[in-house]
This record gives C-alpha cells, sequence and structure tokens, in this order.
C-alpha cells in the first residue's frame, strides 16, 4: 500500500494539524509500505540547522520512528519547505526526491510532484521560485542568523498571503498547457500533486490518449490524501 499527503503547512499555530500528522505517522501511515509527502510538509523550512527546535525536533522524530517502523518515506519539497536539505533526511530517515518523479502503480505510469510549476498562469510566482531555487540566493539566506532567517520566512509568509487577494482564482490554479506538457515529458498516464488546495481527480486528453490528474487536499486538522492498494487510488481522511 502506498499513502500520497500533500501540504501539510505544520507550523505551531496549528495544534490540531500538528497532533494529526503524528497521529498519522503511528497508526494509519504504518498500514502503508510507502508515504509519499509531495511539499509543504512544513509552513516554511528555514535552514536544517533549525532541527533542534522544539517543534521542528518533535516533527522529525515522530518521522524517525515510522521510518524505523518500516516505513519507506519519499518526500518531495514544496514552495515554503524546499530548503529541506540532506541533514533533514539524515536525522529523519526519509528520502528526499527531486521532481517531477515517476512511479509505477499498477500497469500505469505516474508522475509525481509539488504542483507549484504547473501555474505557469503565475508569471511573479514563478520569478520568485527561480530566485529562492537558485543556489547562490539560498547560500546567502542560509549564512544568515537563525533568527534573521525566522523573520525573512514569515515576511514572505505574510506577503504570499496578501498577494493571492490579488490574484484571480484562474492564475493561481495550474495551467492546461503545463499540465499537458508535464504529462508528454514524462509519458505518464497518471499525475499526482498538491500546491493548489484544490481536490480532485480530472479526466483530460492529451494528444489523443486519456490522462488523469489527481490533486490532493489539504490538510485542516485532520490526515487526508489518497491511497494505493494495489489496484486502485481512492481518497482517505481521519487517522
Amino acid at each position: 500500500m502506498i499513502h500520497f499527503i500533500s501540504d501539510l503547512h505544520l507550523h505551531p499555530s496549528r495544534p490540531a494539524t500538528t497532533s494529526a500528522f503524528l497521529s498519522f505517522l503511528a497508526s494509519r501511515a504504518r498500514q502503508a509500505d510507502t508515504l509519499w509527502i509531495l511539499g509543504d510538509l512544513f509552513e516554511y523550512w528555514a535552514g536544517d540547522d533549525d532541527l533542534p527546535e522544539p517543534f521542528n525536533r518533535q516533527i522529525a522524530d515522530a518521522l524517525r520512528a515510522a521510518s524505523a517502523a518500516g516505513l519507506a518515506i519519499k518526500l518531495i519539497v514544496g514552495n515554503r519547505d524546499f530548503l529541506l536539505a540532506s541533514a533533514f533526511a539524515r536525522n529523519t530517515g526519509i528520502e528526499l526526491i527531486g521532481e517531477p518523479h515517476c512511479i509505477t502503480l499498477g500497469t500505469q505510469t505516474a508522475v509525481l510532484l509539488h504542483g507549484d510549476v504547473l501555474c505557469s498562469d503565475d508569471v511573479a510566482y514563478l520569478q520568485f521560485r527561480a530566485m529562492v531555487r537558485n543556489p547562490a540566493w539560498q547560500a546567502q539566506f542560509l549564512a544568515q542568523p537563525l533568527p534573521v532567517r525566522h523573520k525573512i520566512a514569515e515576511d514572505l509568509r505574510a506577503k504570499s498571503e496578501m498577494s493571492k487577494q490579488g490574484k484571480t482564482a484562474e492564475i493561481m490554479d495550474v495551467h492546461p498547457d503545463a499540465v499537458a506538457q508535464a504529462f508528454r515529458d514524462s509519458g505518464a498516464s497518471l499525475m499526482i500533486h498538491g500546491h493548489t488546495h484544490r481536490p480532485a481527480s480530472h479526466t483530460i486528453d492529451v494528444d489523443g490518449q486519456t490522462r488523469i490528474r489527481h490533486v490532493l487536499p489539504d490538510w485542516q486538522d485532520q490526515a487526508c490524501g489518497l491511497r494505493w492498494d494495489g489496484s486502485t487510488l481512492s481518497s482517505f481522511s481521519g487517522v
């Protein structure tokens, strides 16, 4: 069995979601062989040297316990936690995976990604994404004292929320052309992603072939996502 989740946005200000995730890792998640986290596990991540912070340590310890119990946890970073790196992976037992990434589900190929790159109409965001994914920018950011990084991250978080108010729903959603190209590039017939917080399954035609795009839900105080049982994909919610 495989579980797919995304967009938990874990943060001390969301204790119910944190509790749901800890319960999920200790129970339902361990019924599966593999857990895929497709981005935005954290509301933001200031750098792996922030691991000792009590909240982060609590999450890391729970991930490590689930990994030690035999659950393979694989994570694709999102637009909020893109600075998760090798120290976090070592301390939790998870595997960081680059995107897009293809896996086999039964007889079909599924392409996995966070989903933000599919929002090609949001030009301002894609420019920002290119900047913060640049190794030079990241090195400069990580060279700042941790309290400074926290302040920058909180400011960016607030600006992101404000910018959404001035954008149409269409701009913040995926673009059909970007979706079609991702299918072409991967050769996949299925796509699973998060980011948009618009859970649904979409059947589309790409070059005369039927493809299915599954959008994962964001967490609102309870566990939720998709489950592959060896033959079908279905949604789940609750512990």
